[in-house]
């Protein structure tokens, strides 16, 4: 019987959904769905210290504002669906502890009562000699020894044996087979003194009790894996196939961050890109079709997507290109789904509910071509309904000495113009400027500058017929 593809993605709540997350997300999501499998969500909030439930409520928002949607999982803080109980890991703590229990009695764990300082000395030492971080120095541990450690106040954790002897092989599907030598690879601490479980361990025995099929993540967390292979055998239980997506790097070649600019999804949210522009800028960060293909629909990017497709070198983040790919999304786009997709944006710039003037649909098909984001659309025609300030490039056409003649005659023009319509207009002030004995960009440059504040925007003589001769007329009044 072919087997059921189950993949996860299993965030730990210390933030918000940053871009690598987001890939491993969509990764996952669409590998299940490809398939026809499931996709399963799991909160990793082992972190005492540093989980929140803000960060909770951020990461459903994040997945469901990218238009990913999970078959188990929170569906909130108190709401879950699925059949394998909670899919907190810290609702799941007996789960965990009746497996550490079958290791301790087994032989294959053991306390360790090592303080932080000790096991920094032990770090050190071992970076020297080129061996394991930690020397297992507590493995052998007599009951006299350990009572003695405990009347002293000491809390154990508790360690995964690791093997001393041969290699521990990833069969990576990215990557192919890689090896680590078991001797350079230290105990695992698997239950912290706190008697919460580690990452290392917790995803093992929820990956299996889930019955995950495909763990898809990031490159960082291949180092982890041999110790998990370790605790899988150990534990009896059959192995999911893994694959390893390669690292984001920023345009300078150094690991993705901040400096590079937004890194959270809720980010690029505020900041006006679409949630189908980034999934598909996303799909492309380390993932390639034979043909190259750039743009796709979201069930074309479900059929094409396979893990052959991946790629083992770092993938590059351009900020540039996501614009680029967005401004086509745009495109797109109806000018009435345009309004309606920046309706945000247009509250926050006050142009909602409408102002007086043009509609705003009419606006957004006359700068279509021009959007690369959402938030550009009140920042390109906001000038169309109220006063602006000129810039710098418009002071400068409209402090020119022929410019008060030449915005007066079009005043006195088009006072009494029939009809106030784009052709018309253009006619007539084409034939102004001949009368004139000017060159056309001596009255158009001005005319635009003084009408919208700007040495650039849409087509002139539409944007006139939209903006309407009281509107038009007082503005050339007011910059001549």
């Amino acid at each position: 019987m072919k087997e059921i593809v189950r993949t996860r993605f299993a965030p730990s709540p210390t933030g918000h959904l940053h871009i690598g997350g987001a890939r491993t997300t969509l990764y996952n999501w669409l590998f299940a769905r490809h398939h026809g499998g499931q996709f399963v969500l799991r909160i990793e909030d082992t972190d005492e210290v540093r989980s929140t439930t803000d960060s909770v409520s951020a990461i459903f928002d994040s997945i469901s504002w990218l238009g990913l949607d999970w078959d188990e999982g929170p569906l909130d803080m108190e709401h879950e669906k699925g059949p394998n109980g909670s899919y907190f890991q810290m609702k799941r703590l007996p789960l965990y502890q009746e497996q550490i229990q079958k290791l301790l009695q087994e032989g294959k764990a053991y306390p360790c009562y090592c303080t932080k300082e000790e096991l920094e000395v032990i770090r050190k030492d071992a970076q020297k000699e080129n061996r394991a971080s930690y020397d297992g120095r507590c493995r052998r541990l007599t009951d006299r020894q350990k009572k003695d450690y405990e009347a002293s106040g000491r809390k154990p954790a508790i360690r995964f044996e690791m093997p001393e002897e041969g290699e521990t092989v990833v069969n990576d599907i990215i990557r192919g087979p890689v090896s680590f030598t078991n001797r350079l690879l230290p105990d695992l601490v698997i239950q912290k003194t706190t008697g919460g479980p580690t990452y290392n361990f917790a995803c093992v025995v929820d990956d299996h009790a889930m019955s995950i099929s495909h763990v898809i993540r990031g490159d960082e967390h291949l180092s982890n894996t041999p110790a998990q292979i370790q605790i899988y055998k150990a534990l009896g239980f059959s192995l999911p196939q893994f694959a390893h997506l390669s690292m984001i790097m920023g345009p300078d070649g150094t690991k993705l961050s901040k400096r590079h600019g937004a890194t959270s999804v809720l980010e690029y949210k505020e900041q006006g890109f679409l949630p189908e522009a980034l999934r598909n800028y996303l799909a492309l960060l380390g993932w390639a079709t034979a043909e190259s293909k750039q743009l796709f629909t979201p069930k074309e990017l479900i059929q094409a997507f396979d893990l052959a497709g991946c790629q083992k070198n770092p993938a590059t983040f351009d900020q540039v290109k996501l614009s680029w790919m967005n401004g086509e999304y745009m495109r797109a786009f109806s000018p009435a789904d345009i309004i309606a997709r920046s309706e945000t944006f247009l509250k926050g710039a006050g142009l909602l509910p409408q102002l007086p003037g043009p509609s705003l649909e009419k606006l957004a098909a006359l700068e279509r071509e021009k959007f690369k984001l959402l938030k550009d659309v009140p920042d390109r025609i906001g000038f169309f309904y109220r006063d602006f300030e000129f810039t710098p490039e418009a002071e400068k056409v409209l402090a020119k000495p022929e410019v008060k003649d030449v915005l007066s005659g079009l005043a006195a023009l088009l006072e009494s113009f029939e009809p106030f319509e784009d052709k018309a207009l253009e006619g007539a002030i084409r034939q102004f400027c001949t009368q004139k004995g000017l060159k056309p960009g001596q009255v158009f440059h001005p005319l635009r500058a003084a009408v919208s504040g700007r040495t650039e925007g849409p087509t002139l003589f539409l944007m006139l017929e939209l903006m309407g001769r009281e509107l038009v007329l007082k503005r050339l009044r007011r910059a001549g």
